[in-house]
């Protein structure tokens, strides 16, 4: 449990580079369909390279021609309706509001639950159970939220309803369609492939939407700018590539315990520190005040008590 937590602090530390990198590049100019798509065009023939050399490419391609309509489906769902409404909302609101409102995804994990199951032996055989909502997580995780509201309170001041309005309602659904698209990538994978072969499978399912949005950039706002390519590769890399397989790789240690994968999704709140430090120093926002403090201070004893109770 303890190698499942630090592996997620450690994506939540590479996935704030998502929201800080987004915003730079909207106040550049760039288009939120180009942020969203370039990521994903970028990440795929970096896992191509992985997986040709681990010789790990034809069981995974074997696996997609065999279920098509559910690799497809699943992660559109888990990538193309995760990032894209993200990247959205990030050319509307501040890294900070958007990286906020994102950990409601933390309470999305956890009440998804009871949609899923875990395979239980019995002297009859292999027994499908229903997941039960992971209350104490759930006590926990609400611990968390409240660090994050108490951090946004004081800059919320300055943000238009507007402004709120068309980050939260885009965010929302990313909260719930990223655990939604990964859990049911697990249970359809059922531990056959590994974290790397997972994330590619899903990368090259996602594409004909990405491919959907590519087109409605060009027809809309035209070709990206070089400096928007560069800054989407270098998403693609560190978000895309090493935080995903680091979070994917933390939620396979404990796929099989419904109140242990809460414990890891409450993780990613860790993303909200590191995206108010890059917005401090490189946006040059203004320090948190005592508030905000012990927002982040009831974050860190959050993410800690969720560890301990779980272990």
């Amino acid at each position: 449990m303890a190698k499942a937590f630090l592996l997620g602090v450690a994506a939540s530390f590479f996935f704030a580079f998502t929201f800080i990198l987004n915003q730079q590049m909207n106040i550049s100019g760039g288009s939120f369909l180009w942020s969203s798509s370039l990521r994903y065009i970028f990440m795929l023939p970096l896992l191509l390279i992985i997986m040709i050399i681990n010789r790990q490419l034809n069981p995974v391609l074997n696996d997609i021609i065999n279920k098509p309509i559910q690799w497809i489906t699943w992660s559109t769902i888990g990538f193309g309706l995760f990032y894209a409404p993200l990247s959205f909302a990030s050319a509307y609101g501040a890294s900070w509001l958007v990286a906020g409102t994102w950990q409601l995804t933390i309470i999305a994990g956890a009440l998804m639950s009871p949609l899923f199951f875990k395979n239980i032996k019995t002297p009859a055989g292999i027994c499908k159970v229903r997941n039960t909502l992971p209350k104490k997580s759930l006590l926990m995780s609400s611990l968390i939220l409240l660090g994050i509201f108490l951090m946004q309170f004081e800059q919320s001041k300055n943000v238009s309803f507007s402004e709120i309005i068309s980050v939260v309602i885009p965010v929302i659904l990313a909260a719930f369609a990223y655990p939604l698209g990964n859990r049911k990538m697990m249970e359809i994978c059922d531990d056959n492939f590994n974290t790397f072969q997972r994330v590619f499978g899903m990368t090259l399912c996602s594409m004909p939407f990405w491919i959907l949005i590519s087109i409605f950039g060009v027809l809309s706002v035209g070709m990206p700018s070089n400096g928007q390519i560069l800054q989407s590769l270098v998403v693609a890399i560190f978000s895309g590539i090493i935080a995903t397989i680091l979070f994917f790789k933390a939620t396979d240690i404990v796929s099989n315990d419904t109140h242990k994968l809460a414990v890891v999704e409450s993780t990613q709140s860790g993303e909200v520190i590191f995206t108010l430090i890059g917005g401090v120093f490189i946006f040059h926002d203004k320090y948190p005040t005592f508030v905000g403090l012990a927002g982040i201070i009831l974050i860190v004893i959050g993410m800690i008590l969720n560890s301990i109770v779980e272990s």
